[in-house]
């Protein structure tokens, strides 16, 4: 017996003790985030678990349609902007107006992503509508005016003016049969769009 209290005593009331400051501990931790508690953290102190957050997030699916060269559902990360979207699909394609999208927005999981045509030019002071898009020269296009073409993508506008420099020009829409890749179908799908 030490200062009047028994030894057993003592040990009683330190257990009693500990068994409290553990039973508040608990509560603490326990209380919802929006108490009082959090009024007393530093400005930014839950911003790790925020970034947490973000680092976690896996991938997304995003349905890219519109003015894109390669039209469809791509897997991209799950921090990825649309403009990443957008390249996942191949670019954007002539005509495309990607200044009425916000390239900087984060994408989210099964968004649909719309790359816009530019619209009509407006009809001339006499009131009289456009008429269709004058054809594309094939003896004397570009790479790139090829590519504009629907049915004609990059690597096939490259063969196009890769097979008229070899073979001395192009005399007729036919001739392009004998490029690498072209078939029938996309041959009468250019004979509107082209000219010799």
């Amino acid at each position: 017996m030490l200062g009047g209290v028994p030894a057993g005593n003592r040990l009683r009331s330190v257990a009693l003790l500990a068994a409290v400051a553990a039973l508040a501990f608990v509560a603490l931790k326990l209380l919802p985030s929006g108490t009082s508690s959090r009024a007393s953290e530093p400005p930014g102190a839950g911003a790790p678990a925020t970034v947490l957050q973000r680092a976690e997030r896996g991938p997304a699916l995003v349905h890219v349609a519109g003015a894109v060269r390669r039209p469809g559902v791509y897997r991209v990360a799950g921090d990825a902007r649309v403009r990443d979207a957008v390249r996942r699909a191949g670019g954007a394609r002539a005509g495309a107006d990607l200044d009425a999208v916000n390239l900087a927005a984060r994408v989210t999981d099964g968004e649909q992503v719309v790359g816009p045509s530019r619209a009509p030019r407006p009809a001339a002071a006499g009131g009289s509508q456009p008429g269709p898009p004058a054809p594309v020269s094939l003896g004397s296009a570009s790479a790139e005016e090829l590519d504009s073409l629907d049915g004609i993508g990059p690597v096939t506008a490259e063969k196009i003016v890769e097979w008229r420099t070899h073979n001395g020009g192009v005399g007729s829409v036919d001739e392009l049969e004998q490029v690498p890749g072209i078939g029938p179908k996309t041959i009468e799908s250019l004979r509107g769009q082209l000219s010799p």
